[in-house]
């Protein structure tokens, strides 16, 4: 205190040190910094008081207002669970066919079977619902069974070759070379035949004897165009589209031994609405028919007469 002086420079206290002859002089504080410093201070003890702070051993504080981040967020959840039920009561009450027609609840529909489907599908139908060898890529307007908004849900209601659902898809292709219903050489004709079909191969001798083959075989289900039937879930086999592979490999594989693929009957496991949303998003993605062209209820089996699915 002895060695406080005032500066002749500033006319400013010192605050009395001197280091190797620099000395340090007793700035005040500006009265409205020192203020607004004094209101946080009484801000973070209201803070503190109010809302939850301070940590415990095996809580924190809860505060005066009883207020905390994960009640707000509760709140907020089912307040839009509750917009979202309110849209799912309207979406439950519209027949399917109808839902089209209104434009607002046909993009509500569409909105929940995308977050439904990103949960339940995108396992085997990929995020972009493109499919891979096995899986049918649902953008396309190539259908097994059909494409409108009904038989897609029949079709989600009741999953494919499900053996617990009465109502399942179901639909089976013989083996025709493991069962001995056809020799080596007749397959690979039959295998030419089919290749023909689609523009892979051009016509020959093979394809010729393949072709009598499969209208004794094949032409039940597939027609003797090779064209497909919905009511048995046979594929066209003039197109491009092939599930299990175009090769001729793939087509050998699938005659001599064919594969069936599997879909869980969604109705078992998801509730009404959000299988009719999930319709309504797979309709939506660009191959979705305006009308039912087979019924919707299932067909029975094929029997011993059906040729490579593609």
């Amino acid at each position: 205190m002895a060695n406080k002086r005032i500066d002749d420079a500033t006319q400013t206290e010192t605050v009395g040190h001197e280091w190797d002859g620099i000395e340090e002089l007793n700035t005040p504080l500006p009265r409205w910094w020192l203020y607004s410093f004094y209101a946080t201070i009484v801000f973070a003890i209201g803070y503190v008081v109010a809302y939850p702070a301070l940590p415990m051993l095996s809580r924190g504080t809860e505060g005066t207002l009883g207020w905390s981040s994960r009640g707000q967020l509760d709140g907020e959840m089912k307040a839009a669970e509750a917009g979202r039920a309110q849209m799912k009561a309207q979406i439950a009450a519209t027949p399917l066919e109808q839902l089209p027609n209104n434009p607002q609840l046909m993009h509500a529909a569409v909105a929940g079977g995308a977050a439904a489907f990103k949960v339940n599908c995108v396992q085997c139908h990929g995020a972009g619902a493109a499919g891979s060898p096995g899986f049918p890529n649902l953008n396309d307007d190539d259908w097994l069974w059909g494409g409108d908004l009904a038989t897609i849900q029949q079709t989600l209601m009741h999953g494919i070759r499900q053996p617990d659902d009465a109502e399942t898809r179901n639909s089976m292709m013989p083996n025709f070379g493991k069962d001995g219903l056809l020799t080596a050489p007749q397959i690979q004709d039959v295998a030419s035949f089919v290749l023909t079909l689609s523009g892979r191969e051009k016509a020959s001798a093979a394809a010729q004897r393949g072709q009598a083959l499969f209208e004794t075989n094949c032409a039940v289900c597939h027609g003797p165009a090779g064209k497909g039937d919905r009511q048995f879930g046979a594929p066209n086999l003039a197109d491009a589209v092939w599930l299990y592979g175009g090769t001729r490999a793939d087509v050998v594989a699938q005659v001599n031994a064919p594969k069936h693929g599997v879909m869980p009957a969604w109705g078992t496991r998801l509730d009404p609405v959000t299988v009719k949303m999930l319709a309504a998003y797979v309709h939506s993605l660009g191959g979705g028919e305006a009308f039912a062209t087979v019924p919707a209820a299932p067909a029975p089996a094929a029997d011993a007469s059906a040729a490579p699915a593609e």
